[in-house]
């Protein structure tokens, strides 16, 4: 299988990137460095994640052009709106030390408001317009959300970020994404970050599971790394996050060895339909406490 995938508009975006979600600012660095020179060509951060500068500085220890890493980020709520929007992308790059960044998400749909959703969206494609974004995308929308903002845009998402582990699947989300032929890319990939602050009540870990351990011993290989393969195998892009080198260097060996289609099956049937984060419909007035500081 490839390392990569085809976004609806050409782009190639690396299958298995690094996720600093709840990353310290003092390992990001280093966890970005090691990540790099592990073989990973695609770092996911956000503005909320307030690492940008830091991934950035990981990116120019590593020593490796720009043209080589694909770098994706996110505006957040605060810094919706169609202005707002356009000042996110100039925070974000200048925190990045870049001047182009190759995806950029909006962050979360916020029903409450969508019409600066809409508008910020709109920021994005004159962002695409300008050169200055390679691919645009949203995160955390829902098959009906997504319905609202297509038939309000002129250019469809490239990708759709959304939680997805075997506890989660969103089989309805990921089959709304590919009638639009918009990439699903899986947060909490493994189900390590399932337990989201403020979130969720049952404690089981995917990484615990059984059946997910019982195939990992067949094959030589780790539960973690079986769960990454399996959303590869059916045409997701993952992005896991650790600062661990051991973990990261872990995380992307997945291309040596299949699954079986039924092994496949198998860890689909382990779906519980139960969030693990929090549902992108509902309105959450605490977003809007945080504001992106300026670069």
């Amino acid at each position: 299988m490839s390392a990569d995938f085809q976004l609806n508009n050409g782009v190639r975006l690396p299958a298995v990137g690094l996720g600093v979600f709840q990353a310290p600012p003092d390992e990001t660095v280093q966890a970005v460095q090691s990540a790099l020179e592990i073989g990973y060509r695609h770092i996911d951060t956000a503005a909320s994640y307030l690492n940008e500068r830091e991934v950035g500085e990981g990116i120019r220890r590593s020593g490796l052009d720009r043209d080589e890493i694909f770098i994706e980020t996110k505006v957040w709520v605060t810094d919706y709106g169609y202005e707002p929007a356009l000042r996110a992308f100039d925070k974000a790059s200048a925190k990045l030390g870049v001047d182009r960044i190759d995806l950029l998400l909006l962050h979360q749909p916020v029903p409450e408001v969508f019409a600066r959703t809409v508008q910020a969206y709109r920021a994005l494609e004159k962002l695409l317009e300008d050169g200055r974004v390679d691919a645009i995308g949203v995160s955390n929308f829902t098959p009906a959300l997504l319905d609202r903002l297509v038939d309000r845009v002129d250019i469809l998402p490239a990708v759709n970020q959304i939680e997805l582990h075997p506890y989660f699947t969103q089989a309805e989300t990921q089959a709304a994404n590919a009638a639009h032929g918009i990439l699903t890319q899986a947060w909490s990939p493994i189900g390590g970050i399932t337990f989201y602050p403020g979130y969720g009540q049952d404690r089981t870990s995917t990484l615990d599971d059984p059946l997910i351990g019982g195939i990992a011993t067949a094959h030589g290989k780790t539960p973690a790394q079986v769960m990454l393969r399996w959303h590869l195998q059916q045409g997701r892009s993952v992005i896991p996050k650790s600062t661990n080198r051991k973990r990261i260097a872990e995380n992307f060996d997945i291309f040596d060895f299949a699954l079986a289609d039924e092994e496949l099956a198998r860890i689909d049937k382990l779906d519980r339909g139960v969030r693990g984060g929090p549902d992108p419909e509902s309105p959450r007035p605490a977003i809007f406490d945080l504001k992106i500081p300026e670069a």
